[in-house]
């Protein structure tokens, strides 16, 4: 079921496919994935741009949370910044820190080449009745 969540979220989140974002690994409760920073990631100052850091660490939310087979929406979310980056690989890794049938909380590492912790982010999802992936007509 992992691998169809991954290939579902692969497919259809065209946000973190514009961002240049590749999930790697969804397991029940947490996944991986990995940016490789392009020039398109960087602010004015010439760092990787927060919202680049967001949207990694909020892909790899959904793909943890939506691993359990139901439709996870985030309700919550929060992120520390810890260090600029301006080139190389990130790479986010998502836990289930508590879960609950309709609540959960995963807590989100976003790290460098150097293991280096860049970012750190916890959010809260909501999950539906509904299953994910949903079932293509």
């Amino acid at each position: 079921m992992n691998n169809q969540i991954k290939e579902f979220i692969e497919d259809n989140d065209r946000f973190a496919s514009h961002s240049a974002i590749k999930l790697l690994e969804v397991n029940r409760g947490s996944a991986t994935a990995e940016m490789e920073i392009k020039p398109f990631h960087l602010n004015a100052s010439g760092t990787v741009h927060g919202a680049a850091l967001f949207t990694l660490a909020d892909l790899v939310l959904a793909a943890a949370s939506n691993s359990r087979g139901r439709l996870a929406l985030s309700i919550q979310a929060s992120m520390n910044f810890f260090q600029a980056e301006r080139e190389g690989k990130l790479t986010a890794m998502a836990e289930e820190i508590k879960k609950h049938p309709r609540l959960a909380t995963y807590r989100v590492e976003i790290r460098n080449e150097k293991d280096e912790l860049i970012a750190d982010f916890e959010g809260t999802v909501y999950r539906k009745k509904e299953k994910f992936p949903p079932e293509i007509k």
